[in-house]
């Protein structure tokens, strides 16, 4: 029988998938990310739905002969290899616009614990420690917070950094002169960027060109003291050029909701029996000494995690998949064929 298939579903997306139905295919719903082990349980799917930790590489796509449709549950695709799709006339679908707001307030609160040293604070009082001499903050206002990455969620971050009353920077290799206008911030190079931001907040896709785009030439260009957040993708930041640049001083904070090697912490005890490559080895540690600062806040990726934005992705990916049945495809990254 045909088959729609639905990977990673996460406890607070099973209700709104348990009265899925579409006419004429058998709906597959696993908690469990795409591996080898469920690829016969999906030999005739025709559609599936991943979340990000599912990669759709050639070898995977290969062992899926009847794909037609990838509905990622996700802004950004790539876990996905999108060449291989192209070679196979495999259509990708993302959710292009979801939690552009909700994503922008994560990061702005991490900025806001880092600078007023919230977690040292919390852990202090805890211990009845109500000693101020470690915890004296900075002001937002009237410092310049700079976005890589003026899309979307970018243009909500810097809104509400102009709230706070501070100046607003932002480098996109796609300049939009009229929404700058509108919301009040200007456009830079990505060197005066980094020269230029106390706040540096990352909102760029992971695509070639900005992998490891944050390493130690960025780092040493930058402002000392700089605080860094990273709500995007973790691999846009050299993990260990950050530790550097922590270490030195350079770097004064940093806020990652995703940071590099974060698949493999997340199923640290699982893998202990599997071999690691050792860039993963490496990964993995220098994921342990981000976790050991105090001036390091990381967050399990959790910054689309709030009612409103998970409720409108379900529903796009849902409608994503309706309209390509429908013969009328929306939100295509990749077009089947093409």
């Amino acid at each position: 029988m045909r088959q729609v298939g639905f990977v990673e579903v996460a406890p607070y997306e099973r209700e709104g998938l348990d009265a899925v139905a579409f006419p004429g295919f058998e709906v597959i719903r696993t908690p469990a990310r795409l591996d080898e082990t469920m690829l016969p349980q999906l030999s005739e799917v025709e559609i599936l739905s991943p979340f990000i930790y599912s990669r759709l590489s050639e070898e995977t796509l290969g062992r899926l002969p009847k794909l037609r449709l990838i509905a990622t549950r996700s802004t950004g695709y790539d876990h996905i290899d999108l060449s291989a799709c192209r070679r196979r006339g495999i259509a990708v679908a993302n959710v292009p616009s979801y939690g552009e707001n909700t994503v922008a307030e994560h990061a702005i609160a991490l900025m806001m614990a880092l600078a007023r040293r919230l977690p040292r604070a919390i852990a202090q009082t805890r211990n009845l420690d109500f000693s101020w001499s470690a915890l004296e903050g900075n002001d937002a206002q009237g410092k310049t917070f700079g976005v890589l990455g003026a899309g979307h969620i970018g243009m909500q971050a810097l809104r509400m950094a102009r709230g706070l009353g501070m100046r607003t920077l932002a480098f996109d290799v796609h300049p939009h002169p009229a929404a700058a206008a509108e919301v009040g911030f200007e456009y830079v190079s990505f060197e005066q960027l980094l020269e230029d931001s106390d706040v540096l907040s990352l909102h760029a896709a992971l695509v070639p060109e900005t992998r490891h785009l944050i390493d130690e030439r960025a780092f040493a260009r930058m402002k000392p003291g700089v605080i860094l957040i990273n709500t995007a993708r973790g691999p846009i930041v050299d993990s260990q050029a950050l530790c550097e640049a922590l270490d030195s001083g350079k770097v004064a904070a940093a806020g990652l909701d995703v940071f590099e090697g974060e698949e493999l912490i997340k199923d640290e005890v699982a893998r202990l029996s599997t071999s690691l490559t050792p860039d993963q080895l490496a990964q993995l540690a220098t994921c342990h000494a981000l976790l050991r600062r105090d001036n390091v806040i990381l967050t399990p990726h959790i910054a689309f995690f709030t009612v409103e934005s998970v409720r409108r992705l379900l529903e796009t990916s849902l409608e994503n998949i309706r309209r390509f049945l429908d013969g009328q495809p929306q939100n295509l990254v990749q077009a089947s064929g093409t």
